[in-house]
């Protein structure tokens, strides 16, 4: 349980920094959806930019069989190895975003 609850407060460490950038629309906020039943964390922006709707997920990680899958990664910056950075070993890293064949030619773990 000690290794969930650390990658639980490493997940959350990643999501939440990524949630202090600001955007210039004063009308968007960011959410940050930390499910801890579920073991989904998220990292959402809604609002309006003029008269353009702001929705949509920036970052979506799971826990799923002890291991961290990163659904969705919208960002510049490869969320993998920041969870590295974090002590997570890559064999418990899932690239979920790729496809169950694709996976097996990335460094980290196919399922």
């Amino acid at each position: 349980m000690e290794k969930l609850e650390n990658y639980r407060e490493a997940i959350k460490k990643v999501i939440s920094e990524y949630g202090q950038y600001k955007l210039d629309e004063e009308d968007v906020r960011t959410e940050l959806i930390f499910n801890r039943e579920g073991d989904n964390y998220l990292l959402f922006r809604v609002g309006w930019n003029d008269w353009r709707r702001i929705y949509g997920c920036i970052m979506h990680i799971d826990l799923i069989d002890d291991k961290i899958w990163i659904q969705y990664n919208g960002t510049e910056v490869g969320v993998a190895e920041e969870l590295l950075a974090l002590g997570v070993p890559k064999e418990d890293i899932v690239l979920g975003y790729h496809s169950p064949y694709m996976r097996q030619f990335t460094e980290y773990a196919v399922n």
